[in-house]
């Protein structure tokens, strides 16, 4: 029984799809236009927009200089949308601001051509050229038309593009701490807060920044450690005064702590003349692998001139 009540509902639908499909063979080859779009306005309704496009675009000429021309561009720009072929719809909405700059809708086509570039933004790993179009493109809006009921929309629009932009911004700037750029990843999160001063987030892009200049510290010659250790501190100093609440202070201080200690032991080092005990025990294992060289070499060669002697252990070092 079930699979004969599926039968007649597939065969209905069948039917009704090939009636639909017969019905709209004819409205096309018509002359009656008044015909033509009514049945075009009638699939709008029915969201069959492919369909009700085609129809509206056969009427553009004939209506065109009409005061029907406009309502037919109207919801042919929306089928597009509706469709969600953001490009092509944006480009209509555009056109429509074109033909009809004067029109009561312009305001709402201004905002839909805006609209459409959000629509294309697309997820955060990918370019955001579309979002920031966007961003740029509500705020003509808003600086048009300052009093339209859509500026809170706008705005909101605006804000979460800003976060999208902000959040892979974030992301650049965490891959290159990752993957050991500190330098890179320092001013990165320094930018971030540059470009987003209002972020809920801010304080924690000056701790990452913190963090980033240290290892950078860290990591550097003996030579440019204490330098770069003052710039830690300086970050940190800069940290306390401007978010003393935060809850990532006392993680931030740990980092002032360690680099006011590694200052300390880099000027005891400079006060004796004396290199870090790691650069003692690298310059010592060089020294050792170089003299076995040498040795291996007065065995295996010909005794040499000494001006030769000379001109080998150059090459050796450069």
């Amino acid at each position: 029984m079930r699979k004969i009540v599926i039968y007649i509902s597939l065969f209905v639908a069948v039917t009704a799809s090939v009636s639909c499909n017969t019905e709209l063979r004819r409205i096309e080859k018509s002359k009656d236009y008044e015909a033509k779009l009514a049945y075009a306005d009638k699939l709008y309704a029915k969201k069959k927009y492919t369909a009700a496009q085609g129809l509206y675009e056969s009427l553009f000429q004939v209506y065109k200089g009409t005061d029907k021309y406009e309502p037919i561009y109207y919801n042919y720009c929306y089928c597009s949308y509706k469709m969600k072929d953001y490009v092509q719809a944006g480009f209509y909405f555009k056109n429509y601001l074109d033909n009809f700059p004067n029109s009561p809708r312009a305001t709402e086509m201004d905002y839909m051509q805006a609209y459409c570039y959000y629509k294309q933004s697309p997820k955060v790993q990918l370019d955001q050229t579309n979002t920031q179009k966007a961003i740029a493109a509500m705020q003509t809006y808003i600086n048009n038309y300052p009093t339209s009921d859509k500026v809170p929309e706008a705005n909101l629009v605006i804000e979460l593009s800003r976060r999208k932009l902000e959040k892979k911004e974030y992301n650049n700037s965490e891959l290159y701490y990752n993957l050991g750029y500190y330098k890179a990843a320092a001013i990165s999160f320094k930018s971030l807060m540059r470009n987003y001063p209002d972020s809920d987030k801010s304080d924690e892009y000056k701790y990452m920044a913190i963090k980033a200049y240290y290892q950078y510290a860290k990591n550097s010659i003996w030579e440019k450690q204490k330098e770069r250790y003052d710039e830690v501190l300086s970050e940190y100093l800069d940290f306390a005064d401007h978010y003393p609440k935060s809850k990532l202070k006392g993680d931030a201080e740990k980092y002032y702590t360690l680099a006011q200690g590694n200052i300390k032991t880099l000027e005891s080092y400079t006060t004796t003349n004396a290199k870090p005990e790691r650069l003692k025990k690298e310059a010592k294992k060089a020294e050792k692998a170089a003299n076995k060289a040498g040795k291996a070499d007065k065995t295996d060669k010909p005794e040499q001139s000494k001006k030769s002697e000379k001109a080998d252990t150059e090459t050796k070092n450069n």
